[in-house]
């Protein structure tokens, strides 16, 4: 058998989608909860005899619905030499597990990975990370992210088996607030945080610092100038330790290490999704460096790594071991998809070969859809994604992530800023504010964050909710946020790719909202359905009528 994830917070429909496309006949859920969402699709899956229930005790008897014991006890009668069998005639190209893209454009394909990807793709990431085999050290690791999605695997699974590393399984609300909770307590020695935890670690650190007194602040802010320095003279070369470095670990670091439980931390990565600089180098004035890896659910996650010495800011590093990298159809500046080689390319897509066939080309290169370029050295740096590019009506090709960072660095009250315009005369962009989740729920409230509410005080506004903001088009407020937008506008590389238009949404991207996928990542082509009407009355008094039909039928392109 295969096993193949669906994610916790996947709708009925979604659950239907997966376990219909790869004709899944056994059916696992956690709890109650996850069970009602297989009864109202369950007459739709001809396929499925059994659904296990393993969380919980079963609150209905059904037929074949088992509790975990039931379903353990079905295999008393079961001899190991018939078990040994079943394991001895596996092959390594055989499948071994089904991972579903996220389908941020489309529906979601099965990505199927063999029982060699699964086995060379951990050691080789493994080596090339200097994890330690648990005979030595034994690494110690969090696991937060659903498994169903392949960094998760990877690390969490398939990692820490080969290396026999000990995993810490995190609360299912992790990532709506009980992460640093869990990492204070299990003190990992490797962690991989998606560029939100960081985004909201950093967050978190900033309305702290903000708290504390004027010697600390300015203790604080001299530890991170040496830093900061000190990285990035190590980063290029340098090995010297000065004096001053040595007294801020001491006074600052240290401490900082320590209160978000990264004090045994040796590896701190990042990947999953863009992040910021500005992000990386808060981390890196604190003497946290955070290594970016990169790499696709087609390439059995990662392909790129970076490590203590070889990395270099806003890069993704160089392609592991047994890996290669073609830069496909460079333009003048060296820039071109990305594309990958070696052992961790997956198998194909599950039932659909037209769409392997786009994925891998003739010559056995899998496309990634990423635009970058590859430095002297062999840094690989990704500038954009081909899917994500917005193409002005004037023909001008805009990469949204770079100015998204810039808004959100310009101005401290915005948490999500997305561009749009494609097909359009001009850019416009849709922006979100800092909001206190809900620790219960997991809910997106009103009220604005501590350090969102400081700005507003500096800026002389009284508001503490985000309704108050929009309402009343806050005056002090609306004009800093359009003064960023035009420091953003004056650094941008031609007129087309300014922003000339933007609006607050009542509330902040999330996964409940469907803004964002199960890493947090940003899912486009769902917020410009969502609030197409908001979009098209950016364009609505334009001198040519532009639709969101257009922006939607290219991002589903």
């Amino acid at each position: 058998g295969l096993g193949v994830g669906i994610y916790t917070t996947n709708s009925p429909e979604a659950c239907h989608y997966v376990a219909e496309n790869c004709s899944a006949n056994i059916l696992v859920v956690e709890n109650h909860a996850q069970l009602q969402k297989i009864l109202q699709i369950e007459h739709k899956l001809p396929h499925v005899k059994a659904v296990i229930q393993y969380g919980e005790e079963l609150k209905e008897k059904r037929p074949n619905l088992y509790s975990w014991k039931e379903f353990l006890d079905l295999g008393e009668d079961v001899p190991d030499s018939q078990l040994r069998e079943i394991i001895e005639s596996q092959k390594p190209n055989q499948c071994c597990t089904l991972i579903y893209t996220s389908g941020t454009t489309g529906q979601p394909k099965g990505v199927m990975l063999s029982h060699d990807n699964l086995t060379w793709t951990p050691l080789a990431a493994g080596r090339s990370l200097s994890l330690l085999e648990a005979t030595e050290k034994q690494e110690l690791v969090v696991s937060y992210l659903p498994l169903s999605h392949v960094a998760a695997q990877i690390i969490d699974i398939w990692l820490s088996i080969t290396f026999g590393a000990q995993v810490f399984f995190a609360q299912p609300d992790a990532l709506k607030g009980t992460l640093v909770d869990t990492l204070r307590e299990a003190r990992p020695t490797a962690f991989l945080g998606v560029p939100r935890v960081w985004e909201k670690i950093e967050e978190k650190m900033k309305s702290v610092g903000a708290k504390s007194s004027t010697l600390q602040r300015k203790v604080a802010t001299w530890a991170k100038g040496v830093g900061l320095q000190t990285n990035l003279k190590w980063m290029n070369g340098y090995s010297d330790v000065p004096m001053n470095f040595r007294l801020a670990r001491h006074l600052v670091y240290k401490k900082v290490r320590r209160a978000i439980g990264l004090d045994r931390c040796t590896k701190c990565f990042t990947g999953a999704a863009p992040i910021s600089r500005e992000t990386l180098e808060f981390f890196l004035s604190l003497n946290i460096p955070v290594y970016e890896l990169y790499g696709m659910s087609e390439s059995s996650g990662p392909h790129t790594v970076s490590v203590p010495q070889a990395f270099r800011l806003t890069s993704c590093g160089k392609e592991m071991a047994g890996c290669r990298t073609l830069i496909h159809k460079p333009d003048a500046d060296g820039i071109g998809e990305i594309c990958f080689a070696g052992r961790h390319v997956f198998m194909g897509y599950l039932n659909m070969e037209d769409k392997t066939r786009e994925a891998i080309d003739e010559e056995g290169w899998l496309h990634s859809g990423d635009l970058g370029k590859c430095d002297k050295d062999g840094f690989i740096y990704i500038t954009g994604r081909i899917k994500e590019l917005i193409i002005t009506a004037g023909g001008e090709n805009v990469p949204p992530v770079p100015i998204e960072d810039a808004v959100k660095e310009a101005c401290p009250i915005i948490s999500n800023a997305m561009l749009v315009g494609d097909k359009a005369k001009f850019l416009a962009m849709l922006l979100t504010l800092k909001c206190v989740v809900n620790a219960e729920s997991g809910e997106l409230g009103d009220d604005l964050t501590p350090e969102a509410i400081e700005y507003c005080q500096k800026l002389g506004s009284k508001a503490t909710k985000a309704s108050e903001v929009i309402s009343s088009k806050d005056k002090a407020i609306y004009p800093a946020i359009q003064a960023a937008i035009s420091e953003v506008n004056k650094r941008a590389v031609s007129n087309a790719q300014k922003i000339q238009k933007w609006v607050i949404l009542e509330k902040d991207f999330s996964v409940s909202g469907g803004e964002l996928g199960p890493t947090m990542k940003l899912k486009r082509p769902a917020v410009a359905q969502k609030y197409k009407d908001l979009i098209d009355e950016f364009y609505a008094d334009a001198n040519t009528p532009t639709t969101t039909e257009n922006a939607l039928s290219a991002l589903r392109q």
